[in-house]
């Protein structure tokens, strides 16, 4: 079985990323690459990884190319896919999208956080949430994946387990991420310059930022509530890929090592792409580069009564393309691992 796949996208960082998995998918059959600024160049021109793949990069004509793709994969801007995923629903192939144009299951929401009306309403409801540990069986029958953020897969992984699980309290949460500067795109912008971003680490957006009410809308429905507030506070650090988040929760009574044990052990005992630490450990970004892993450490703070949990993914894999593709092998019923490990 060959799964024909378009890529939407495909210079930026997410894009090389995709391609770099897609090369080497065993059921995966690369049939466009979209790029309007690179639009007759081969992949080898912008990409020198690539070089000996026969890709060219093309203009993205919605209806020759979903004539000959099963799936695509939008790795486009915000504000762009739903123009790409509209046409492409009704030709009948299967939309991924890595941007946050579907994410959100509240139009208020979104036009709060993106000072817009969403374009396409209807396809919010339509769209399945893209983290296939919390969402694997809607997957198997998707149309429209709306991948989740990099943020918020490293914010929700490691907490809706305990929050199903009433062991923390969903009040007063604090996430505090260091993500690498490739989460801010291939762009030359003089913030995510070499000379600015090398040996500094700063916090942004710490108040409104846009994966806010995404990662909010999960955590509250694992908890089983109507809404969660959290503070969200998100840093640049020095690096090109990967994220670190630090989680702060007020332990429910009765809270013990053994009991965030037993359930993280029946949440993701068995997933191939979640790494859950011995108690007291935290994880670190260098064991998730370049893998479609989230790994997960935790403790419990006797003297202020909190469970602080850490996450590491790659921002550009688990966060992005990675999860696009384990998303997609489980749409078409492929093992979840193909082109992954």
């Amino acid at each position: 079985m060959k799964i024909k796949v378009a890529v939407f996208g495909a210079s930026g960082y997410a894009g090389e990323e995709l391609l770099r998995i897609l090369l080497r998918h065993p059921h995966a059959e690369i049939t466009a690459i979209t790029s309007r600024k690179n639009a007759g160049e081969p992949v080898s021109n912008v990409f020198p990884r690539f070089t000996g793949s026969n890709l060219e990069f093309c203009t993205p004509d919605v209806e020759a190319i979903a004539q000959n793709c099963d799936a695509a994969i939008l790795a486009l801007p915000h504000g762009l896919a739903t123009e790409y995923a509209i046409p492409l629903l009704n030709a009948g192939v299967k939309v991924f999208d890595i941007s946050a144009d579907f994410r959100l299951r509240s139009q208020e929401k979104y036009k709060e956080y993106y000072n817009a009306d969403h374009p396409a309403p209807e396809l919010l409801k339509k769209a399945v949430y893209g983290l296939p540990e919390r969402y694997r069986e809607q997957l198997k029958n998707a149309d429209l994946v709306a991948c989740a953020g990099c943020y918020p897969t490293s914010s929700i992984l490691p907490t809706a387990p305990l929050l199903a699980a009433k062991l923390v309290s969903p009040e007063g949460i604090v996430v505090a991420s260091c993500s690498g500067v490739t989460g801010a795109g291939r762009k030359v912008d003089l913030p995510y310059i070499f000379p600015e971003c090398n040996e500094s680490l700063k916090a942004y957006g710490v108040v409104g930022h846009r994966h806010l009410p995404e990662i909010e809308q999960e955590m509250a429905a694992a908890a089983g509530l109507p809404e969660i507030a959290i503070n969200f506070i998100p840093h640049l650090a020095p690096m090109n890929r990967g994220i670190n988040s630090t989680i702060v929760m007020d332990a429910m009574p009765g809270v013990t090592l053994e009991k965030i044990a037993e359930v993280y052990e029946k949440a993701y005992g068995s997933e191939q792409f979640v790494r859950v630490l011995p108690a007291k450990r935290t994880s670190d970004t260098k064991y998730v580069f370049m893998t479609n892993t989230c790994e997960i450490g935790y403790n419990l703070d006797a003297h202020t009564n909190k469970v602080i949990v850490t996450s590491c993914i790659d921002n550009l894999t688990k966060g992005a393309s990675g999860q696009a593709v384990q998303c997609m092998n489980i749409r078409f019923g492929l093992p979840e691992a193909e082109g992954l490990i």
